[in-house]
């Protein structure tokens, strides 16, 4: 995907605050909302192919008695994460009522493994849900991230596109709330330099695998 049509996606994601956050939040909270949502809608698209496969298994694990349950629930979604609750972003927007709305998609952030589960909490997104749902637009938020227009799924943007997206949206919320971007973030040209540097001397002598690499401004990362 070019530049162009992330930074049409980002302006697009840009407008959902506008519409929906503007007379709730100030420009420079609309990140507590908006990132996160971000994240959920491409976590949820991940998910929708394998979810009732998902939601088979955990039955069954919980008829079986057992506990343990991760490996098993990763395998049957086939990625590294899960989400047992009956709900996804598409079932949430048909519920009228704010009040079971609330309830349910408080339902659906639960039923996240724990992995996700760190990722929510520090977003704190769980503490926006309330002030959401009493000034009615949680549902509006929903639909709006659900607008055929923008495809956050793996088929619609790839990895690369993804981050390049959030990476924009971070820098133009920091913008709006007077922070420079580079405070919170490394530009992802400073980091294939860096990059480059460290390898491309020893490219030829390094086996093809999985590392894990350690970042001391982050908790771990995979490559």
């Amino acid at each position: 995907m070019n530049p162009a049509n992330t930074n049409q996606i980002a302006s697009f994601i840009w407008g959902i605050a506008d519409d929906v956050l503007r007379d709730l939040y100030v420009r420079g909270k609309y990140r507590d909302v908006i990132l996160p949502f971000i994240v959920l809608r491409r976590l949820d698209s991940v998910l929708e192919p394998t979810k009732q496969d998902v939601l088979k298994m955990n039955d069954l694990l919980d008829s079986a008695g057992i506990v343990e349950k991760d490996a098993a629930l990763r395998k049957e979604a086939g990625q590294g994460f899960w989400n047992t609750s009956p709900f996804t972003l598409r079932s949430l927007r048909a519920i009228g009522s704010q009040a079971k709305l609330k309830q349910d998609f408080l339902a659906y952030l639960d039923g996240f493994s724990p992995n996700v589960q760190r990722i929510i909490d520090n977003f704190e997104l769980r503490n926006q849900v309330a002030k959401l749902s009493s000034a009615d637009v949680l549902g509006a938020l929903i639909e709006k991230f659900l607008d055929p227009k923008l495809d956050l799924s793996p088929a619609g943007l790839d990895n690369h596109a993804m981050g390049t997206v959030f990476e924009e949206l971070v820098r133009r919320f920091n913008e709006a709330n007077n922070e420079e971007a580079g405070e919170h973030w490394t530009p992802r040209d400073a980091v294939k330099l860096m990059a480059r540097l460290v390898f491309d001397p020893i490219a030829d002598r390094i086996p093809n695998g999985l590392y894990t690499v350690y970042d001391g401004a982050m908790v771990r990362a995979e490559c």
